[in-house]
């Protein structure tokens, strides 16, 4: 299945039917009078998040999604039949903004979760509706109320407790291939990763989602190379995992350069809690690998820690290090959502 994570879709809600001049005759009934009913109400437009996907490409195919139109009103005051709903099924983690994407409309967090894009229109009215003891003969109704329509977008944020950043062959696809049960696309080439994958990592019976995303070079921000669209899929991670490659040529550069990155990207992730790692250590010396982490001491105050995903040499000890920043942060949320609630934050010890 191809991957995509962005769409832009048209929407339309149902118009309102109109109502209906009609007036009662029958045999040997001496006063008949009006009997028009009103329109039909239009459908509306719904957007549903639902478990089983977790891509967009099937907005790709069809981008126009219009809501069934209500039935206008009928003799013997009979009310139109309200137009049929439409529901736009979108993985979890689905952001909808407006056409300029400047507001968000909703941000889809939790299956099950239901909203309305658009309200269909109500049915105008009969002639039944306007008689009077001063008007029982009126032939005056309305037509229905148009439906809205409109465009918007689609944004696909993976739902990820952890991300793997770093420049390309920096070995986060190895990584994430040896800590969980995902199968990515793993070369000696740049750019081998081109969309973001995930998988689930178990670690001392707790369990966590690791995303891997394609790699960041100097200039993504003004997109070179992939440019920097996938970061969006690691803003609601709790912790980044940054992978240098210690066999490269300047590997403090290398860090720079993604730093520089992520903070011109301005969606929190130079904010968030960042463990800088050496990876390939299994391809140095253990001299090399020290002297490397003193030199990230002395020129950034950061000591990296060191992880050959290939040897299996300091992947537990990160991993413990990742989980202990997710489960602070699905602490904090909790009490957060307890605060909001208006009860008391779960004790935990």
């Amino acid at each position: 299945m191809k991957f995509l994570d962005q769409a832009k879709v048209y929407v339309k809600s149902g118009d309102g039917g109109s109502g209906c001049v009609s007036f009662r005759r029958e045999a040997f009934i001496e006063y008949g009078g009006p009997d028009g009913g009103d329109g039909g109400r239009g459908g509306d437009v719904y957007l549903e998040c639902v478990e089983a996907l977790n891509t967009l490409i099937d907005f790709r195919y069809q981008q126009h999604f219009k809501a069934q139109n209500g039935r206008p009103g009928m003799g013997r005051n009979m009310t139109g039949a309200g137009g049929s709903d439409i529901t736009l099924r979108v993985p979890v983690g689905t952001q909808i903004w407006d056409e300029n994407y400047e507001t968000l409309l909703a941000d889809m967090t939790t299956p099950g979760q239901r909203v309305v894009l658009a309200r269909g229109g109500d049915g105008g009215f009969g002639n039944t509706h306007y008689k009077s003891a001063t008007n029982q003969a009126p032939r005056k109704t309305t037509p229905g109320w148009p439906g809205s329509e409109f465009w918007i977008w689609l944004r696909l944020k993976l739902i990820a407790d952890a991300g793997l950043v770093g420049l390309p062959n920096a070995g986060k696809s190895t990584f994430l291939a040896a800590v969980t049960a995902a199968k990515p696309k793993i070369a000696d080439y740049p750019f081998t990763t081109l969309h973001p994958g995930l998988g689930v990592v178990r670690i001392d019976e707790e369990e966590m989602v690791l995303a891997d995303i394609p790699g960041l070079i100097e200039g993504a921000h003004e997109g070179a190379g992939l440019g920097d669209r996938f970061l969006g899929h690691v803003e609601r991670c709790a912790a980044i995992l940054h992978l240098v490659d210690g066999t490269g040529d300047n590997p403090i550069a290398a860090w720079r350069t993604v730093r520089a990155e992520l903070e011109a990207y301005e969606g929190g992730l130079a904010e968030k809690p960042e463990i800088l790692a050496i990876s390939k250590i299994d391809a140095m010396p253990p001299e090399d690998v020290q002297a490397l982490k003193e030199l990230f001491v002395e020129e950034i105050g950061i000591e990296p820690m060191a992880v050959s995903a290939a040897s299996g040499a300091g992947t537990r000890d990160i991993l413990r290090t990742i989980m202990a920043l997710v489960q602070s942060a699905r602490k904090e949320e909790r009490a957060t959502a307890a605060r909001a609630a208006g009860g008391e934050p779960e004790w935990t010890p």
